[in-house]
């Protein structure tokens, strides 16, 4: 039977993919997330053709990993970050709503606080990746998602421009960058040199200043 006639299990998986977003998860954990209960697990030439089937239906638009420039880095990551095409399309799968993703604004601040960090980070990074990807697009330029083999350096968004250079961009759900949060950035930098044009770390803050490190 064909991927797109059973309804259900394009949903399961769908949603699977939704909890996945912005992060790489693999294939084995979003099968097992999507046929959950089920004692016999389908094949993965079965379960490819559901996955075909959304792509087909412009419902997942994953961001694949940097393959580097002419500066080459070793041992790079090759997994696809998961996204949907929209994250409030995730947000709807996932049943959560604004009251699950945030508490009420503290009356001193005026700022709502996280309720679900995690999951409510995870669809800002998707909103942003959204975003850039339109932005760079127009500009003819390509987007992808930097992970060391061994996970010990990551970086959210690289933009390239079609002579190499790059634009690097980290994402934080939080209203000012720390040390900690450009610190893959700084180590880019050493790597690159003068083939990463700029860095940047996108918040939820409200004004946009350049930190003294660049």
């Amino acid at each position: 039977m064909r991927a797109d006639h059973r309804p259900n299990a394009l949903r399961a998986w769908l949603t699977a993919f939704a909890a996945s977003t912005s992060s790489s998860t693999s294939y084995n954990r979003i099968l097992d997330a999507a046929t959950a209960g089920q004692s016999d697990k389908p094949g993965k030439t079965t379960t490819i053709g559901y996955r075909e089937t959304l792509q087909r239906m412009w419902m997942l638009d994953e961001l694949p990993a940097w393959s580097g420039n002419r500066n080459h880095l070793l041992s790079l990551g090759l997994a696809p970050k998961h996204h949907l095409a929209d994250p409030a399309f995730a947000a709807r799968l996932l049943g959560v709503g604004a009251a699950a993703l945030l508490d009420k604004p503290n009356p001193l601040t005026g700022r709502a606080l996280p309720r679900d960090g995690s999951l409510l980070g995870a669809l800002f990074e998707s909103l942003v990746t959204l975003s850039v990807r339109t932005y760079a697009e127009a500009a003819g330029a390509r987007v992808s998602h930097l992970r060391t083999a061994r996970g010990d350096h990551e970086v959210d968004l690289i933009v390239t421009r079609d002579d190499g250079r790059v634009l690097a961009l980290e994402v934080k759900l939080a209203p000012v960058a720390d040390d900690t949060d450009v610190r893959h950035l700084r180590w880019l930098k050493g790597q690159l040199g003068d083939d990463l044009i700029d860095t940047a770390v996108l918040t939820t803050g409200p004004a946009a200043y350049r930190r003294e490190d660049g």
